[in-house]
């Protein structure tokens, strides 16, 4: 992501997947928390479908 509309679309991508919580996306990264029935494929696919790289790089507590 290289701009502000990078952000908003990688940000539309993620609130549109059931059991993602988006905690914050900035330009270079995202934070989002998973409910249970969640993967983190399910985040990178959406991800990826945008048009964006996307990788896993650490883990956060889940939604709740």
């Amino acid at each position: 992501m290289s701009c502000g509309h990078c952000v908003a679309a990688v940000k539309s991508a993620l609130d549109a997947v059931p059991g993602i919580e988006v905690r914050n996306v900035t330009i270079g990264s995202a934070t989002v928390a998973l409910d249970n029935a969640t993967s983190p494929d399910t985040a990178l696919a959406a991800v990826r479908e945008a048009g964006y790289e996307a990788r896993v790089d650490g883990t956060a507590p889940r939604a709740s």
